[in-house]
């Protein structure tokens, strides 16, 4: 979704974005239903209600979809009427995200984010009276001027709202990715320390009210589907987050959208002239891609246990893709000594396990399965620290 005042642009883009998926629909079978539908990015309620509801009804009319269908989309509280919302819900979406943040002011005016407590909690009862069946709302922790107590207040005020789910992420300082990053100060950070208090602070604090960890980012309620997938076992995540619905391919339309099929990953144009040149064509609206390796599908696995289950179950492993576990890891089993003696995590015949404080460090845990990081890291500086 690319924001802009101009409604002559938003309604061209959706008309290419109706094109896109009239490319599309023809190469996908006839008994494919429709299992999960995302709108992303932050930004779909900037187009206006009817607009909402022409691309909602499009979709609707090319794809097949599944009765028990999870139909989700990402909102930005700051620029939505309650008629959004209505729009929203006529079209099928059963699911809404809000982003917070910090109800901090400080915090906010250091992000250029002003979002009152009062609209967000304006924003989640038009939700609950539209009958929303699930509300997640966004933090971030790792802000300009965050303090222990700050955030605190934060946590305290989300968990009085008791929305469905909570995701909390990790601020990810890239200025040299992202432009707009350049206009907040290294030295305004918390420290990695003050960051590690922030998250140990959150999971208490909404254990203690009732939500259960989901994987390394999520807090969800005991009787939510994630939480009872993470019991079960049957917690999957993809680039997009955490999912019961494993197995699914991912079909994504718009400029810059990333699509994942069972090898292939692929990624559309990120330049708008070029997007619409090339559906003019009649031509996928693809710009790179890329196709897994056998090795990539291991490593993914095992991955995704350690960020699901909080341990990798190396039988199971072994089992899936006709391995010996210990041979296959010995180099990254090696780098997972420094959790160990710390007390982090436990590996022993049959398991690597996340304990104690190791939930803190998930992502610099699973960081040692990854066989591109040293690469990309030694070519480019892509990443920020995880904690």
């Amino acid at each position: 979704m690319i924001v802009t005042q101009k409604r002559e642009h938003i309604a061209e883009y959706n008309r290419y974005l109706k094109k896109e998926m009239d490319l599309l629909v023809p190469l996908i079978s006839k008994n494919r239903k429709v299992e999960q539908l995302h709108w992303g990015g932050g930004t779909p309620t900037h187009l206006f209600p009817d607009e909402i509801r022409d691309i909602g009804l499009n979709i609707k009319s090319r794809f097949d979809f599944s009765e028990d269908i999870e139909a989700s989309v990402e909102i930005d509280p700051r620029e939505l009427t309650f008629d959004h919302l209505k729009a929203l819900r006529e079209v099928g979406f059963n699911r809404t995200s809000f982003g917070v943040q910090d109800f901090n002011l400080k915090v906010q005016e250091a992000v250029n984010r002003i979002q009152s407590e009062e609209l967000t909690r304006q924003t989640v009862a038009w939700a609950r009276e539209l009958g929303f069946q699930s509300i997640n709302l966004d933090l971030i922790y790792g802000l300009p001027f965050q303090t222990l107590e700050s955030f605190t207040e934060t946590i305290d005020k989300v968990a009085e709202i008791s929305p469905d789910r909570i995701a909390v992420f990790n601020y990810a300082h890239v200025p040299w990715l992202k432009k707009h990053m350049k206009l907040i100060k290294a030295e305004d950070l918390p420290s990695t320390e003050m960051r590690l208090q922030i998250l140990k602070m959150t999971i208490e604090k909404l254990s203690d009210a009732g939500y259960e960890y989901i994987g390394m980012d999520h807090f969800a309620k005991p009787t939510d589907e994630l939480a009872i997938a993470q019991k079960n076992g049957s917690l999957y995540r993809n680039f997009q987050g955490y999912s019961t619905k494993s197995g699914c391919d991912v079909y994504a339309f718009g400029l810059s959208a990333i699509s994942q099929y069972e090898n292939i990953y692929a990624q559309n144009l990120k330049n708008i002239r070029e997007y619409y040149k090339r559906i003019d064509e009649n031509l996928p609206a693809t710009a790179v891609g890329y196709r897994m390796t056998a090795d990539d599908h291991i490593r993914k696995e095992t991955i995704m246990q350690l960020m699901c289950n909080l341990e990798i179950d190396k039988r199971d492993i072994e089992t899936k893709f006709d391995i010996d576990f210990e041979n296959y890891f010995a180099a990254d089993i090696a780098k997972l000594n420094v959790f160990m003696q710390d007390g982090l995590l436990e590996n022993d015949s049959d398991k690597v396990k996340v304990v104690g404080s190791g939930i803190l460090v998930i992502r610099n845990i699973a960081m040692c399965f990854d066989a591109y990081l040293e690469k990309m890291m030694a070519e480019k500086p892509v990443f920020s620290k995880t904690v």
